[in-house]
Parts: C-alpha cells; sequence; structure tokens
C-alpha cells in the first residue's frame, strides 16, 4: 500500500492484535485523495466507554482537533464513535474545515444512532485543501456494514499517509486472575515533533477505568513516549491521540494499578519507537540519553537540540562519528552547560570527556558504532541530576525526496 520504499528499520510483520471487546472497526475507500486504497477508518464504541486523549498544541491546530478537544470528558453514556480519514488534513481551511466537521459529525451520529458530542473524528494528510467531506459522508452506510471486532489491522493500513507499514502494539496481563487487554494503532512518519510529535494514535482496552484516571495516564504517558520523539522539528497541526477504554472485561483500575501502568506504557513507548523508525527515509533509529543536567527539564532541551539538529542528524545518515557536531548542539540548546565539564559516548565508547576528546577514544572505534541501525548518543553535562531520553533518526537524501513532491 506504501507508495515509498518500506523502511529499513521496520518490524518483521504487524503484531498479532487481541481482539478488544466493544469496539468494533471498519475501513472503505471514500476516495479523499487516495486512489485504490482505503482511507477512511471507523470505530464503533459499546455504551459506556471513557475516551482520554492528548492533542497537538500548535497555534494552527486542525478543525477536527479543536472539535475533539471541546468533546473530552462527557459523561460515559451512549455509544461512541472515532472516524478518520487519510490524504487532507481538514487544517487551515478555516470555516469551511469547522462546517466540514459538523457535517461529518452530524451525518456520523445520525447513521450510527449517538449523540453528536460522542462522535470524535481526525483528518490526516495535505494542509489547506478544502476536505470533501461528502466523500467520507457518502462511505458511512458502507462502513458501519462492515464493522467488525477483528477490523483493527484494517484500520491501522486506512490511516497511513507517507508511511511505509502500519504500526500496532499490545499489551495483555492478568489482574486478580482476569485477562486484561490494550492494543494501539498510530500513523505517522514526518512532521514530527513535540507537541505531540504527523501523527494519529489510537489506543484500546477492555479494561474500566473513570475517564479522569485515564485521562491522568494518558497525558503523563504521552510526555515521556510521544513528546519525546522527533522526525525533523516539525510538529503537526493535526497531532491527535484518542484512547477508549470499553469496559467489557469487567475489570476495575485506576491511575495507580501497576499492570494497567505498565502495560500501557509499553504500547505507547512501542508505538512511538515505530513512528520514529518509519521516519521519512530513515535509516538509523538513534536514542538519545543526557545526564547530570541542572533540572530533567534542561535534560530535554538539550537532548531535543541534539535530536534536531540536521548536522547531526546527517552525520549519523553518512556514518560519520562527528563528536563535534554533538557539542555544537549542546551548546546552542540555551540550556546549562560547561565545556569542561561534559563526556559523550557513542554506545559504549566514550568519546570525550573534560572538553577534549578522550585520550583513549580511536576514529575506527566511534565508525563501527555508527554502522548500527540502532544508534546510542549519550551525554554526561556534569552539572547536577537532571536526566531525559529522546528518540530520533537520521536525516536522508529521501526525506528531501518525498517532502518535495509530497503534492504531486
Amino acid at each position: 500500500m506504501a507508495k515509498y520504499a518500506l523502511s529499513p528499520l521496520a518490524p518483521e510483520a504487524f503484531p498479532k492484535l487481541p481482539v478488544i471487546k466493544g469496539a468494533r472497526f471498519a475501513t472503505h475507500a471514500a476516495g479523499v485523495r487516495y486512489k485504490g486504497r482505503e482511507d477512511v477508518m471507523m470505530v464503533a464504541l459499546d455504551a459506556g466507554t471513557t475516551i482520554a486523549g492528548t492533542f497537538t498544541r500548535s497555534a494552527t491546530r486542525s478543525a477536527p482537533v479543536l472539535d475533539c478537544q471541546a468533546k473530552l470528558g462527557s459523561a460515559p453514556e451512549g455509544e461512541a464513535v472515532i472516524l478518520v480519514n487519510a490524504g487532507n488534513s481538514n487544517a487551515f481551511t478555516g470555516k469551511a474545515g469547522v462546517a466540514s466537521v459538523q457535517a461529518i459529525t452530524g451525518a456520523v451520529a445520525e447513521i450510527m444512532e449517538v449523540s453528536p458530542n460522542r462522535v470524535f473524528t481526525s483528518s490526516t494528510g495535505v494542509i489547506g485543501e478544502p476536505l470533501p467531506h461528502g466523500r467520507i459522508i457518502d462511505a458511512l452506510d458502507a462502513l458501519k456494514g462492515k464493522l467488525d471486532e477483528n477490523g483493527i489491522e484494517n484500520a491501522a493500513n486506512a490511516i497511513m499517509t507517507t508511511d511505509t507499514f502500519p504500526k500496532g502494539s499490545v499489551a495483555s496481563f492478568e489482574i486478580n486472575g482476569k485477562t486484561v487487554n490494550i492494543a494501539g494503532i498510530a500513523k505517522g512518519s514526518g512532521m514530527i515533533a513535540p507537541d505531540m510529535a504527523t501523527m494519529l494514535v489510537y489506543i484500546f482496552t477492555d479494561a474500566q477505568i473513570a475517564q479522569d484516571d485515564l485521562q491522568a495516564l494518558v497525558s503523563s504517558f504521552t510526555d515521556t513516549t510521544f513528546n519525546c520523539i522527533t522526525v525533523d522539528s516539525d510538529t503537526s497541526t493535526s497531532d491527535t491521540l484518542l484512547m477508549a477504554a470499553t469496559g467489557a472485561s469487567g475489570v476495575e483500575v485506576s491511575h495507580d494499578t501497576k499492570a494497567f501502568r505498565e502495560g500501557l506504557h509499553s504500547v505507547m513507548l512501542d508505538l512511538a519507537h515505530q513512528v520514529v523508525k518509519d521516519g521519512e527515509g530513515a535509516h538509523k533509529f538513534v536514542t538519545i540519553n543526557v545526564t547530570g543536567a541542572k533540572t530533567n527539564a534542561e535534560a530535554k532541551v538539550h537532548a531535543m537540540s541534539i535530536a534536531n539538529s540536521p548536522l547531526v542528524k546527517t552525520a549519523i545518515a553518512g556514518e560519520d562519528p562527528n563528536w563535534g557536531r554533538v557539542v555544537m548542539a549542546i551548546g546552542k540548546s540555551g540550556a546549562a552547560a560547561d565545556r569542561d565539564l561534559l563526556s559523550i559516548r557513542f554506545g559504549d565508547i566514550l568519546v570525550a570527556e573534560k572538553g577534549w576528546v578522550s585520550p583513549n577514544y580511536r576514529e575506527e572505534q566511534g565508525a563501527a558504532i555508527m554502522k548500527n541501525a540502532e544508534i546510542t548518543i549519550s551525554v554526561d553535562l556534569g552539572l547536577a541530576h537532571g536526566e531525559a531520553t529522546v528518540w530520533t533518526c537520521d536525516l536522508t537524501h529521501t526525506y528531501i525526496e518525498i517532502n518535495a513532491d509530497y503534492r504531486s
């Protein structure tokens, strides 16, 4: 389905995701932008489902994002529907964009017999073009007829844009002798940087949890997963993460339930990593660890400065162990640093320390690390105890090729 060559960092296969009772999925080729592929997906959620979410903080947020934000936290009464289209983001479309959202949510509410306040839509794709929402509305009857609890993989494929592979993740565990499942899908490849990091994420669980508890978890874990990834430093107008808890397992959990916390965090982190591994043109998956900063917040500033540096990212693409570019990125970040205290490692190799190259370092050691598909760069600032980890990828010619002809 993907227009571009499969990312060399792609997983071997889409994971086998469990059925989440209370959630049914459908996809359809509505022709929003693409021809010959399914580009709209629907999720129908049973009555009592609680929904939480996080969204881009872009000042030019799309109409679907604003609509979802306004609806979150509504009482879990009646059924709910999530509807997503690919190919057109319905962003920077003014009053027409709002009208499209209202037309779609109204039509979904009527056909699915749910409250318009329980219809959540997302759009991803080209910015600034009116959404042909009539094509989506025309597909609703077909979508309703296709709803299937086993349709989540098709849903993951339908929301792709420049992605080269569909993204899915799962966690299953027992609580009080009963199995609880969490299954998530995502799309994202370019325009990936906080907040959140173009990215859509939909996570489903059969656990029963209060909306405020679910929202607290989703917000907290977003900060340590999706808000810690970057492909190109650009923040989308459309980033949306929605999580639905159907309660169908009958297992009640809370913000403090350890197994649920760990399962949800693992799914969110896995999906975040998959987004980076499908970064447009990516050949290297890069972990940036920063320790010894004055605060955790300053550590993240340094880490993102390194992760977003075109010079660092192109050096990694060229398998060049250019540690001087890491020093540059630290120096420009604006957070506190002392040249003569910091140390740098590529993998487990100490490259630089005390303001100079390590006396035991050899260039061939760094070059060997840079040939790996997964690379870790670690910086210790030596100032205090602040720390942060972020994830990024290299910057290759393919990124330019994809984004130079995105609308053609």
